[in-house]
């Protein structure tokens, strides 16, 4: 029996292998992840869905210590560049240290579980992982 997944969020495409999806400006050319009724770079009100590319760079990040209640601490979040387009997304299966993490680190997507409900329905999040 296959199991149904959901992603946690609209851009996570999960098949036929998980990428992310922009709504991307068909006048200038930017991204953006959320719906837009106009660009906010250029005010066109046209737009059209490209994947983004999987891997990328690390461009920015911190290390965070302090969170809710409930929420695993610590933790990296990062943006990434991803083939030009920006995304803010955690770093995951890597130890969050000075150390081990920095600038222009090389990362890819990766994707997991958040658990399942009642009827037995997956949650999938994404994340970045550093590249071998």
């Amino acid at each position: 029996m296959t199991k149904t997944q959901v992603p946690l969020v609209d851009y996570l495409a999960l098949s036929p292998s998980p990428h992310l999806v922009a709504n991307e400006c068909t006048s200038c050319g930017a991204r953006f992840f959320d719906r837009r009724n106009a660009c906010a770079s250029c005010f066109a009100t046209s737009f059209k869905q490209v994947d983004i590319a999987t891997e990328g760079e690390v461009r920015s990040f911190t290390i965070v210590t302090f969170a809710s209640p409930g929420v695993p601490v610590p933790f990296v979040a990062a943006i990434v560049n991803c083939g030009g387009t920006s995304v803010r997304g955690n770093l995951i299966n890597v130890d969050p240290t000075p150390e081990k993490v920095h600038l222009g680190m090389k990362v890819r997507l990766a994707t997991y579980s958040l658990g399942d409900d009642d009827n037995g329905t997956e949650a999938i999040g994404f994340g970045f992982e550093p590249l071998s």
